[in-house]
């Protein structure tokens, strides 16, 4: 019993001793990394191909040629206003090209012309129908107007002269009364002059110092005299009413005009000459 006691008390120690002291440290190991020099590759560049572009001059090929095709047509134009009378046929076969036409003429007469038109050219026969007829000219008989020249009176004036009556001045001279002056003449007083003359010190040298004499103030006072005030003069203007006399009015004397009738000359009218054909 005794034993396990003490065992137990040894056993308490030991394990106070081992956890009352401090524990190692191992200072840890640093390995500095190793660093390799990177690698460059310049990049490969390949000089770009260029191909000349292929030209191919560009085909021509002749219109496509369609073979004549045969065709008909006819009309005619009669239209008494405008004068204008004709007809026109023509038809083909696709080789030969036949046709006329008929046209009334200004004279009366018809031309008439029968074309043909094939590989050898073209030919045309011209006819005439009829015979040309020209109007006789003939001067038409034109009377001018006869035109009586008017009378005029002359107008008579009554409008008697206007009566003038001249203006009758009531107006009378403006009395005038000569103004009073009362203003008296200014007093005036001497200004007192009480500034005394500076004191003036002497600056300290300290080498040698100027003779300085200090300036004496003789000025005095200056004797002011009081200016004379004189009264002016006035003289009352003289005033002379003006002499008004009535302005003699002499009547307009009204002259009749004379009226002289305008001349009338006739028109003269000239025929336009109808031309022949």
């Amino acid at each position: 019993m005794k034993f396990a006691i003490l065992f137990a008390v040894f056993a308490v120690a030991a394990a106070r001793d081992a956890y009352n002291k401090a524990p190692a440290y191992s200072a840890p190991a640093y390995s500095a990394p190793a660093y390799s020099a990177p690698s460059y590759k310049a990049p490969a560049y390949s000089s770009p191909a260029y191909s000349t572009p292929a030209y191919s001059a560009p085909a021509y090929s002749a219109p496509e040629e369609y073979p004549a095709q045969p065709y008909s047509f006819s009309y005619n134009v009669k239209d008494e206003t405008s004068y204008n009378d004709f007809i026109h046929s023509e038809n083909t076969d696709g080789k030969v090209t036949t046709g006329s036409y008929r046209v009334a003429l200004p004279d009366g007469r018809t031309q008439i012309v029968s074309y043909k038109a094939d590989s050898y050219g073209y030919t045309a026969d011209v006819k005439y129908e009829g015979e040309a007829n020209y109007p006789e000219y003939k001067q038409s008989e034109y009377k001018a107007n006869a035109y009586s020249t008017p009378s005029y009176k002359a107008p008579i004036y009554t409008t008697p002269a206007p009566a003038y009556k001249a203006p009758v001045y009531t107006t009378s001279a403006p009395t005038y009364k000569a103004p009073v002056y009362t203003t008296p003449a200014p007093a005036y007083k001497a200004p007192v002059y009480t500034t005394p003359a500076p004191a003036y010190k002497a600056p300290v040298y300290t080498t040698s110092a100027p003779a300085y004499k200090a300036t004496a103030y003789t000025t005095s006072a200056p004797a002011y005299k009081a200016p004379e005030y004189k009264a002016p003069t006035y003289v009352a203007p003289t005033y002379k009413a003006p002499a008004y006399s009535a302005p003699a009015y002499k009547a307009p004397q009204y002259k009749t005009p004379a009226y002289t009738a305008p001349a009338y000359k006739a028109s003269v009218y000239t025929t336009t000459a109808y031309p022949k054909y």
